[in-house]
This record gives C-alpha cells, sequence and structure tokens, in this order.
C-alpha cells in the first residue's frame, strides 16, 4: 500500500476504510506488469495536463514534456499537472520550486508557486443520476481527486503513476512579461522541469471583487464531526475559519443560514441544526434566541464571504419545524401544510420578529429567505405571507424556471435545463437581481462529481459567461460522506455530489477547476467591456462567436477539455 494513501488519514483524523473499499477490486500483478511493459524507462517524470484524471495503475499515454508554457493575468492563479510514473518502488519523493525571474531581473518568489500531490477516492458512475443507490450495484473504481499540499513527501510503489498539482499565483504587483524557472522532482535523481510564464498585462480583481456570484452551501455540521468538534463550540468555529476562508477565496458571495432545524429533510450523513432556537412560552406566546445565527453570521462575515445571507427555509423538504414548548419542556413540531391559517400564523410572529432583529443588525438589505426546488403554489404562498410582513423582503429560490413567480424573486438560480428570456434576464440585471443556474444529481454534465472530467468544471464558467448569466449554485460545498477522504460515494447520489473539497481543508482538482473557469469568467466579461469601449469589433466578434459554441447540447459531441483549450488563447 502506498505511504501517500495511507497518509490520507491526516493527522486529527479517526477515519475507517469502508468495507467496500477494502473489498475494491485490483489489478494483479500479471496484469500490471503487461500494462507498463512497453514504458521506455524504469521512471520517467513529465508535465501532464490539469484536465486528466490519471489511473494509479496504469501508465499515462502522454506525450513526454519537460517543459510548461503558459500564460496569465495578473492576480490570476494558472496550474498544471507533474506526473511520475515509474516501474520500480521509489521512497521519499519531494518536488521542489524555485523562483522564477524575467530577462529584467524581475522575480516571481517560489512562495507564490503551490505543490501539492495527488490522491485517490472511491468513485462510482452517473448511470440514473437521482435515487438510492447500493454500492454493490454500481461499477466503482480510484479516481485522482484530492490535492493534498500539506505533505511534502510520497512513496510510489512500483508500476504506478503519481499526479502533482502545480499551483502558480502571479502577483498583482509583478511586471509583465516572460519569467523563466525551474521544478525539481527528486525521484532518486533530480528531474529538472523548466517553467516558462508569460505575465500578460491585465490584472483580475481580487476574488471578494469578481462579479462571478458563486454560491457553495456551507455545512458547518460536518466540520464538527470529521474533526471531532463539539458543535458550536471555539474550537469548531476556529476549525471552521480554514475552510470558510478557502471559500472566500474562490469567490463566494453567499451565507447558507439554516434558520430552523434540516431544511432540506435531513439527506445529508450530518445533521443541519437550525440557527435560531424557537420556544413556545407557557402564555402561548413566542420568543427567538438569535444568539447563535448572529455569532454564525458575524463569524462567515470575518471569513471573507458578506454579501447576502440565505436563509433556509420556510419550505423545507419535510414539514416538521421544531421549537421548544415551554409548557411540555421538550421539543416539538409544527406541521401545518404550507399555506393554512396555522402555517400563516406560526410563521408571522416569528417573521416580524426577524425582520426587527435583521435591520437593527444591519442585515436585512441582504437577507433573503431561500427556497430549494419546492412546488410553485407553495412558493407563491410564501412570497405572498412575506410582503405583507415588509414589501422589502427578498427571496432566492434554486429550481424550475416559473414566469409566474420570476419578477418576485430576487436572487433566481434555475436548474441547467432551464434558460433565462433574453429579454427577462436584462431586466433582471437592470433591476439588480441575481440570475445564475446549478446542477445536482441530475445531469451527467455538465457536473463536478469525482467523476466527471476535470474541465467541465472550467466549463461551467465559459457557460455562465456565454448565457449572460450572474454565476453558479452547488450544493454542497462541505456535505462529507461517512469517509470523505477514501469514499466519496453516497446512498442516494453519485459519488462526489454532496462535497467539493475534504477534510482539512483540501482542496480539490474539481474545486481548482471551477476557480479556473470562475477566473475565465472575469476575464471574458473584462475584454468584453474593453473591446466595446475600444470599438475592437474584431475581437470582439471572434470572442462572442467562441462563446456561443458553450451550449450544454454541445458537450454530447465535445468534451469540455477540447471546448475551452480551443478557445483559451482568446483569453490571454
Amino acid at each position: 500500500m502506498l505511504l501517500f494513501f495511507g497518509l490520507l488519514f491526516l493527522k486529527g483524523f479517526s477515519q475507517d476504510v469502508s468495507l467496500e473499499l477494502q473489498k475494491a477490486p485490483k489489478l494483479s500483478e500479471a496484469q500490471r506488469a503487461q500494462m507498463w511493459k512497453n514504458v521506455p524507462k524504469d521512471v520517467n517524470v513529465q508535465f501532464a495536463s490539469s484536465g486528466t484524471r490519471y489511473a494509479r495503475e496504469l501508465p499515462p499515454r502522454e506525450t513526454k514534456t519537460d517543459t510548461w508554457e503558459v500564460s496569465g493575468w495578473k492576480n490570476e492563479k494558472v496550474h498544471t499537472q507533474i506526473i511520475a510514473y515509474s516501474k520500480k518502488d521509489l521512497k521519499a519523493i519531494n518536488v521542489v520550486a524555485g523562483n522564477l525571474k524575467s530577462s529584467r531581473g524581475d522575480v516571481l518568489k517560489k512562495e507564490h508557486i503551490s505543490v501539492g500531490f495527488v490522491q485517490y477516492v472511491m468513485t462510482d458512475e452517473f448511470r440514473d443520476g437521482c435515487g438510492h443507490r447500493k454500492p454493490v450495484d454500481f461499477d466503482s473504481s480510484m479516481v485522482a481527486d484530492i490535492i493534498n499540499t500539506d505533505l511534502k513527501v510520497v512513496d510510489i510503489q512500483k508500476n504506478t503513476t503519481q499526479p502533482v498539482w502545480l499551483t502558480i499565483h502571479i502577483p498583482e504587483t509583478l511586471p509583465a512579461g516572460k519569467y523563466y524557472g525551474t521544478i525539481t522532482v527528486n525521484a532518486g535523481i533530480a528531474y529538472p522541469l523548466q517553467v516558462i510564464l508569460t505575465v500578460v498585462d491585465r490584472t483580475l480583481p481580487a476574488p471578494k471583487d469578481w462579479r462571478f456570484q458563486l454560491d457553495y452551501w456551507q455545512h458547518p455540521a460536518a466540520i464538527a464531526r470529521v474533526h471531532d468538534d463539539k458543535l458550536w463550540s471555539n474550537a469548531h468555529f476556529e476549525r471552521m475559519r480554514k475552510y470558510y476562508t478557502m471559500l472566500a477565496n474562490a469567490g463566494q458571495k453567499v451565507i447558507t443560514a439554516s434558520i430552523v432545524d434540516e431544511p432540506w429533510g435531513h439527506q445529508t450523513y450530518d445533521d443541519y441544526p437550525g440557527l435560531i432556537q424557537w420556544t413556545k412560552k407557557k402564555d402561548g406566546t413566542w420568543s427567538y434566541d438569535y444568539s447563535l445565527f448572529d455569532q454564525y453570521i458575524d463569524f462567515v462575515m470575518s471569513c471573507g464571504i458578506k454579501n447576502r445571507i440565505n436563509c433556509y427555509s420556510m419550505v423545507p423538504w419535510k414539514i416538521a419545524f421544531k421549537y421548544y414548548d415551554a409548557s411540555l419542556q421538550k421539543d416539538a413540531f409544527f406541521t401545518g401544510a404550507i399555506g393554512s391559517p396555522e402555517y400563516n400564523d406560526f410563521w408571522r410572529t416569528m417573521l416580524i420578529d426577524f425582520t426587527r432583529h435583521l435591520k437593527k443588525k444591519g442585515w436585512f438589505g441582504i437577507t433573503t429567505i431561500a427556497m430549494d426546488e419546492r412546488p410553485m403554489k407553495a412558493m407563491q404562498s410564501v412570497i405572498s405571507l412575506l410582503k405583507t410582513i415588509d414589501p422589502e423582503w427578498k427571496i432566492s429560490l434554486a429550481g424550475e424556471w416559473h414566469a409566474e413567480i420570476e419578477k418576485d424573486i430576487y436572487d433566481y438560480c434555475v436548474a441547467s435545463k432551464c434558460t433565462f428570456p433574453d429579454a427577462i434576464l436584462k431586466e433582471r440585471k437592470q433591476a439588480g437581481k441575481t440570475s445564475t443556474w446549478y446542477t445536482c444529481c441530475t445531469e451527467k454534465y455538465p457536473n463536478m462529481f469525482t467523476f466527471s472530467p476535470p474541465d467541465e468544471s472550467v466549463w461551467a464558467g465559459w457557460y455562465t459567461a456565454a448565457s449572460r448569466m450572474d454565476g453558479y449554485l452547488r450544493w454542497a460545498y462541505n456535505s462529507w460522506t461517512r469517509s470523505p477522504l477514501t469514499d466519496s460515494r453516497f446512498i442516494t447520489w453519485p459519488a462526489g455530489d454532496t462535497y467539493q473539497v475534504y477534510p482539512g481543508p483540501l482542496s480539490s482538482v474539481r474545486f481548482e477547476k471551477l476557480i479556473e473557469g470562475i477566473q475565465d469568467f472575469e476575464k471574458i466579461n473584462a475584454l468584453r467591456k474593453l473591446y466595446g469601449e475600444k470599438n475592437e469589433t474584431i475581437k470582439l466578434k471572434e470572442l462572442e462567436a467562441a462563446l456561443q459554441t458553450f451550449t450544454i447540447e454541445k458537450l454530447s459531441q465535445q468534451s469540455a477539455q477540447q471546448m475551452v483549450e480551443k478557445y483559451k488563447h482568446l483569453l490571454n
């Protein structure tokens, strides 16, 4: 067993390898030897594509190259992979980055270059997408997805490929020009690889200023569980900081705030507790404790996510709102039907109080009541109730396209099969409303499962720009499975559907490629504006013509990687 696989069990975790993982089929020594028969050397080290998930027990079919040439804007992250594949056992492999220098003597310091060993996790297949699934019924395999920047050395077992993720963050103050340097892979001997970086004289804004509206739903209780921290303890909040900062650095704009317990009907491995304590007092009146809600919102904002607070939900997947009954001295549940007089009375009292509280905190203007894939009649009822409380209440919806309620939705996120009519999209932009799209277990492509082609995440940024929407939503950032570092499969949806990053926090191939796509979105819109202002119609037409090819239907004929690589040069 590889040392790097063993090191998946990071310090502080007590993850168990699932029974299914232990029973995963492995290639025999004879099968592996046959696959490696025609590999010309005992050890090969080279640059490789960031858009490929390299099989651990197969030699990569790549044209060997020891040079990586890449272009990027100032303040952009660019990345690639290095692969080391060996026909013999190798011990204590490490990767060392040096400074990059221009002919004028300008230096991109090595501190701006990060290296992460790519690790493997169990995945399955799409097949029917949504719906309950048993692992034994699906084809499962090990797939490269985890990017572990904490590991400094690994061992490589013979007849094995080890991918390495290489990232360069181009400083905003770095002068434009060509920069040269070396990445050295120490694998028995030193393998020097050359980097040639062209810094374009354009600058990306900082992630907090990106126009792209990224909405990955956060799951605080999952972080407490995998780290064995007490929920809402000081240790738990401190643990969450790295996760939320990582998300903020990807351009996240939205805080996921649960105002009731289990807004999604406990569809996740971990509980999803509410942030507000509801109490029905002995005299029949209500009180609401917002102390945890306030603490959580303040905390997430301190991590850099502060544009919007989406509160889930008045229309949960199971109508059972928990509260504490002081007369009974125990928890109770309200189960009245949405739209009934009882339901409206139950929520009206809370909403009046919650509105007052949000205005006192200065948060009312950025807060929405959020709903997820709920029936239109239920949504219409809730919208009507909210407007009687305060006509300025904002509403978020992730779901189907409903023209009947579009004007009432401030933050409207449609499923990928839906589109906003052009005229409506223009009206929404002029009104300052947010219009985005999402994928979930329904779509085979484009998607971000652990088995999805990595460049589908990049493609998402191009598609968002092409369709002139504002961003992308996905559940979930970190609704982890039982053993997320080893097995991304879940009982209900395709593997990886419930999380995009790993405990640590550790990034993933999917997450880094999404950031690449968001950066491309920002570049596209910057160039659209620039070409329009300078009346560079030929360049603008060329860019728009390329974007018109980014349709979901086209992905049935051409891979996301092919589509993105064909037009990348237009941005640099």
